[in-house]
């Protein structure tokens, strides 16, 4: 395939985000072959890496609209007229009336920026991508009953998966409680994207918050995942914007939870030529990027 590349990592969606990454596209604008599906091996010997062949999705450039053309030219046509008429005429008058009025309209025009930028950043503080109201809670100090019911649960609900796991449980500096899991074929507990580790991390919380006062927060890690999830956001975020900018069309991500969302936002919020907001409903949700006005 014209314009296609291989590309291998660890797992599948490991090597279909790498290929996201590198081509510069989302999901829905993404064609692969699956090469090779790899495997995790006996206690990592005899791993195989997945394998791909990935390549862009053709798409049609829509023709013109004509109509709109001979529409665009015409208003064109007769601001050029306007402009003419107001040059030929020499009053003062005229000429200072017209920088007042410009005048004003930039301070408007000012003022509507400055309340959109204001609403838009009160939004994504108000919004924060729907992050639960407890983690900006004071966390409360966990109390070694909470530390061993998590890890019990943990053990429990992987036990009924047929999963032999270490666990090494600490709290980190902000004050919640890090569980990191080790074993074999850990893709599995990880699941698409992280959703699986997700989902159970949200019920250690629960779990967790019903064994003392105040609020604790779990979270729940395994291969370091967390941390390269971000990374290739971070790297996601910084392509999407450069064909942002290339296109000078906006780009709408694949749907995503809040912690993920947040990540995006944070990347690109320092860029001068690109903005994000996040469009839809959960678990729709999305973050699109735009060209700034």
């Amino acid at each position: 395939m014209k314009g296609s590349i291989r590309v291998s990592a660890k797992t599948l969606d490991d090597a279909i985000t790498e290929a996201l990454i590198q081509l510069g596209v989302t999901s829905d604008k993404l064609e692969y072959e699956v090469i090779e599906k790899g495997s995790a091996g006996f206690l990592g010997i005899g791993m195989k890496q997945a394998v791909i062949e990935a390549w862009r999705k053709e798409e049609k450039e829509p023709e013109p609209d004509i109509r709109e053309m001979i529409k665009e030219e015409m208003s064109l046509n007769q601001e050029e007229e306007i402009v003419k008429k107001d040059t030929v005429q020499p009053k003062k008058e005229k000429k200072d009336k017209r920088e007042k009025d410009s005048g004003a309209e930039k301070k408007v025009k000012s003022a509507k920026e400055k309340q959109v930028k204001e609403k838009t950043v009160k939004e994504e503080t108000a919004e924060s991508e729907q992050a639960p109201a407890k983690e900006k809670q004071e966390l409360a100090k966990v109390e070694e009953q909470t530390i061993k019911a998590v890890e019990e649960f943990v053990q429990d609900t992987l036990k009924a998966m047929n999963m032999e796991v270490e666990i090494t449980s600490s709290v980190d500096e902000d004050g919640a409680l890090c569980v990191d899991m080790k074993g074999d074929h850990m893709g599995i507990l990880i699941g698409k994207r992280g959703q699986t580790l997700d989902a159970l991390q949200y019920l250690a919380n629960r779990v967790a918050n019903k064994h003392q006062d105040g609020y604790v927060r779990v979270k729940l890690d395994t291969e370091n995942y967390r941390a390269r999830r971000e990374e290739t956001l971070k790297h996601l975020a910084k392509n999407i914007a450069h064909k942002v900018k290339r296109n000078r069309r906006p780009v709408a991500l694949e749907p995503m939870n809040p912690y993920e969302r947040r990540i995006i936002h944070s990347a690109l919020q320092s860029d001068p030529y690109v903005t994000t907001h996040s469009e839809g409903e959960e678990p729709y949700r999305k973050v699109v990027v735009t060209l700034k006005k």
